[in-house]
């Protein structure tokens, strides 16, 4: 036990005085301590760490629902060898979508007060589990105001107790008789949904691709516990929250490049028409043949509204390289204003210079693109520009959900010895880290790093921040996108203008920077780890940003198990790419499993044909001992409390301090 001394506690007493309206007594200070003491002897509560979701809400919210396969690991050890495969089904489909499921199954069930009671009693058993490393008081906290009381009293109360047996079927009878049991069935498959996850953590990416980021956003806005390390394509959309005209052009852009504009026009309410308007006239004689949407989830587009789409795509595009021309010459330092592409074309003679380079462009059709000044708006692109600018100020759900992103977030996160970030820390060809300028031409490398992009996005958004360095923040989201030295982006160039334009494959090759040719290294990992602070036997490197190739045989598990990368291709973009269907890491007490997914259909399969994500699970690393919330950082937090409760009874019984009442 570490010793008191009478000094320490004189150094502290404003401290203790203040701690002392909270424990008035010895007796409520030595309660406290006797329950922060049995907490950290808990076992560790569960962690899932999801990266690249990009827009896919069914398969995202399915995955919360079934914590990742979790919930029905559970099903099997607790009715594995009592009921048949297709009842385990039932249940864990009940489990995931009860309000749904209850309909069906009322439809078709003939003595449904009996399934009440037999399901009520397995749902219990369930819940019983999956709170079983949880203190009461968290339980408590996590149940529903109604049936608050009546669940507690089931979890604590077993029917295999004689004794107890009549009260615990009298309360199922009641709920039953009382016409209760749906939204009693309802609040206990959501408890637990709830308690089979402590922790959420998205490394980044819940934007763009797939149609559903805006409900991914309402849902995270209702979760119980989550953090994101902001991926690239989030701080695309937070610089278009923020004013960045680039970044608008770049979120429209891309939701037109893959015929999803259901987050932006259902989501956001972001005004569309004035675009399309604009490309009908402007591209009336273009074919955009180049700009034809990527066509994903079996989207249902007729030949006219894709040539539409693909009008809007271009001219949308042709703005944004004019806009990204103004930024990068207005900040020589970021080195970029060779990406000034519309410039270095001969529209007469339909070549693009390169590097010195002559290179045939696919197609020469530039109306609104003046050869002498090509990076200039016409009057016509300013006045959609500000329209569009006009809309994204104004959309009350996107400032909204960019508030939770930067309440939730930051460019990284240590957590239980794990360096969370999405996609990488610049490094110099020898695995140091390198330096990157920011505002005022300030450097810094590693930790220091992030900590101020992390500052100097939210100075974006904060109207008290100096008007020239909330201009510099505004900008940066670009250079956040598409800069070399950028942690979300780490690539010589973003070759967008090239894919577009140009008919040499050659052009459209993207260098990556040295943390992704490095990052299989242990040492280099050591490096990044030991400059983060991380210290201890077991601390990894956990990102994702680059979609693992599972089906080339690609291995997740990097620099002798010091790096995670889950990237698994949660979009359907990626599906054929990877594979597969997204990672989930998992982090329990007894140590680290990777959860590997199947493309998931449907909702509606899930709830009618209970068909499941199906998902492999891969042992990454387990623990000698089952881990305790003493081995975590909530630990550390918690003996910081212990050690000052027992400063605070060492004040009271030497009356240092006088007890309260």
């Amino acid at each position: 036990m570490t010793q008191i001394h009478p000094a320490d506690i004189e150094a502290n007493r404003h401290y203790l005085t203040l701690l002392s309206q909270t424990f008035p007594t010895v007796a409520a200070a030595s309660t406290e301590i006797i329950n922060l003491e049995a907490i950290m002897n808990l076992p560790k509560g569960t962690e899932h760490f999801l990266a690249d979701i990009h827009g896919e809400s069914e398969a995202f919210q399915h995955i919360l629902k079934n914590a990742s396969g979790n919930i029905k690991r559970k099903v099997v050890e607790l009715f594995g060898n009592e009921i048949r495969e297709t009842d385990i089904r039932e249940i864990c489909t009940l489990i995931y979508y009860p309000e749904q499921k209850l309909e069906l199954i009322k439809a078709s069930e003939h003595d449904i007060s009996d399934w009440y009671h037999i399901t009520i009693h397995q749902l219990v058993k369930v819940c019983r589990d999956v709170s079983s490393k949880y203190t009461r008081s968290k339980v408590r906290k996590s149940l529903p105001s109604d049936f608050s009381y009546i669940i507690e009293e089931l979890l604590h109360e077993r029917i295999e107790d004689s004794n107890k047996m009549a009260y615990v079927n009298v309360i199922v009878d009641t709920i039953i008789s009382t016409g209760r049991a749906d939204d009693f069935i309802i609040a206990l498959c959501h408890v637990i949904q709830r308690l089979a996850i402590d922790q959420l953590h998205i490394l980044g990416d819940i934007y763009d691709r797939g149609p559903g980021a805006h409900i991914i956003m309402d849902a995270m806005l209702n979760y119980h516990s989550w953090d994101i390390q902001w991926g690239n394509h989030d701080v695309l959309w937070m610089g278009a929250c923020a004013g960045n005209d680039a970044c608008i052009c770049n979120v429209l852009r891309l939701s037109l490049r893959y015929a999803n504009m259901a987050t932006l026009e259902e989501g956001y309410g972001i005004n569309l028409v004035p675009l399309a308007t604009f490309a009908m006239e402007t591209y009336a004689d273009d074919p955009c043949t180049e700009f034809m949407p990527i066509l994903l989830h079996d989207t249902n587009m007729d030949d006219k509204t894709r040539l539409l789409t693909a009008r809007m795509h271009k001219a949308i595009s042709i703005i944004q390289f004019k806009k990204e021309a103004e930024i990068f010459k207005r900040h020589p330092e970021w080195e970029m204003a060779d990406r000034c592409l519309l410039e270095h074309i001969d529209y007469k003679r339909g070549v693009c210079t390169i590097n010195g380079k002559e290179y045939a462009m696919s197609s020469r059709l530039f109306p609104t693109v003046d050869p002498n000044s090509p990076c200039t708006l016409t009057p016509e692109e300013h006045r959609l520009m500000d329209r569009l600018h006009h809309s994204f100020a104004v959309s009350e759900k996107l400032h909204k959900h960019i508030r939770a992103l930067l309440s939730h977030g930051c460019m990284y996160t240590i957590c239980n010895s794990n360096l969370l970030f999405h996609a990488s820390i610049p490094l110099n060809a020898d695995g140091t880290l390198k330096k990157v300028r920011l505002f005022n031409n300030q450097e810094f490398s590693g930790k220091p790093l992030m900590q101020h992009i992390g500052q100097t996005i939210r100075s974006a958004f904060e109207n008290d921040t100096e008007a020239k360095e909330r201009l510099f923040a505004i900008d940066y989201f670009l250079y956040l996108w598409c800069g070399k030295d950028s942690p979300l982006f780490d690539k010589s160039k973003m070759a967008t203008f090239e894919r577009y334009f140009l008919t040499d494959k050659e052009t459209y090759k993207e260098e990556k920077g040295n943390y992704f040719k490095l990052r299989d290294s242990e040492e280099v990992c050591d490096r990044i780890l030991d400059a983060f602070g991380i210290d201890g036997a077991n601390r990894h490197i956990i990102n994702g940003h680059v979609p693992v190739h599972a089906s080339r045989g690609e291995n997740p598990i990097k620099a002798g198990g010091k790096l995670m990368v889950i990237d698994g291709g949660f979009s359907e973009a990626y599906h054929n790419e990877t594979g597969i269907a997204g990672y989930t890491l998992v982090y329990h007490s007894r140590g680290f499993q990777l959860v590997q997914h199947e493309p998931f259909t449907s909702a509606r399969d899930a709830i009618e044909r209970g068909i499941d994500i199906k998902s492999t699970t891969q042992i990454v690393e387990m623990s000698a001992h089952r881990m305790l919330v003493a081995d975590t950082d909530m630990g550390k937090e918690l003996r910081a409390q212990v050690a000052d409760l027992k400063e605070l009874l060492y004040a009271y019984r030497h009356g240092i301090i006088k007890e309260g009442n």
